[in-house]
């Protein structure tokens, strides 16, 4: 698939910018829009934060004209700090929560990717995709999201690590983003299944022949670890021992992912606020 269409939130923070400015190395050579976004809503006290109390017309209008400044600001910067011509920046704001703009958004452009910036610092929820982009993936399941760890600079990487429980998630649509990062970062696809049982069952067995198939034109490589508790700690040390610097899945209801980020953490998951993390909606 072709990236035509990159939607990305933003509250104006660094770490914001970051996820922004990061996209724009990834996707250095592919002529794309970028969609800046910030919403606002009428209990805000201010762009980002909630006093829990509804506020006046002229504070909500004043919340509009701030939005729209600082995302000028924000595409202005951006253009500068760039200056690539493959590259163009729109701007929107809009009133209402984070979930209902970008459910709107996706609906009103054909957006390929949203892109998020990760602020999560405590607990296996947050260290892994930050609060928002959990909401987000559980809701919106018809886009790729990408979460962008704070303060991470962009450097070429040349292996992305699929993690897979065989069940779902192997057919080329799902794995369509996926693919496309591959093809751009010229990056190999190192498939990781945490097996949870000695044997797999059938279809686990048909869809590991399925994702074979998916990643024929791609170059690639599976691996198994036979683990039941722990998968969060497993992923840390693949990625850790071969230096991967990219973390992909697919996301479902009740499947691996889900119950990842549910699980308790034991040792310092700090390397997931330093790997950038694609979530595959489930397309099978």
């Amino acid at each position: 698939m072709q990236l035509k269409n990159i939607l990305v939130a933003t509250d104006f923070s660094h770490e914001a910018y970051n996820a922004l400015f990061y996209t724009t190395q990834l996707l250095a050579l592919e002529k794309c829009t970028f969609h800046i976004i910030n919403c606002y809503n009428d209990q805000s006290s201010s762009l980002g934060s909630s006093k829990g109390l509804f506020i006046s017309k002229k504070e909500l209008s004043d919340l509009h004209h701030l939005s729209q400044e600082k995302l000028t600001e924000t595409a202005h910067r951006i253009v500068l700090d760039t200056n690539n011509t493959l590259h163009e920046f729109h701007t929107i704001s809009e009133k209402g929560t984070i979930l209902n703009v970008i459910s709107k958004t996706l609906e009103n452009l054909s957006i390929d990717l949203i892109v998020m910036g990760n602020k999560g610092q405590t607990g296996a929820k947050e260290l892994f995709m930050g609060s928002n982009t959990i909401q987000i993936a559980k809701t919106i399941t018809q886009c790729p999201i990408l979460a962008i760890p704070k303060e991470i600079a962009y450097t070429p990487f040349d292996d992305i690590a699929f993690v897979t429980d065989f069940k779902k998630g192997c057919t080329r649509s799902t794995l369509s983003m996926l693919l496309t990062i591959s093809k751009i970062a010229k990056a190999a696809i190192n498939v990781l299944h945490i097996k949870e049982s000695e044997i797999m069952t059938h279809k686990q067995v048909s869809n590991k022949k399925l994702l074979k198939l998916s990643l024929a034109k791609t170059p690639h490589n599976f691996e198994e670890v036979l683990n039941y508790t722990n998968k969060a700690n497993v992923i840390q040390d693949f990625l850790t021992s071969r230096d991967i610097k990219f973390l992909a899945m697919a996301y479902h209801r009740r499947n691996f992912l889900e119950r990842l980020v549910k699980e308790p953490v034991i040792m310092d998951l700090s390397i997931y606020a330093a790997v950038p993390f694609l979530i595959l909606p489930l397309n099978d």
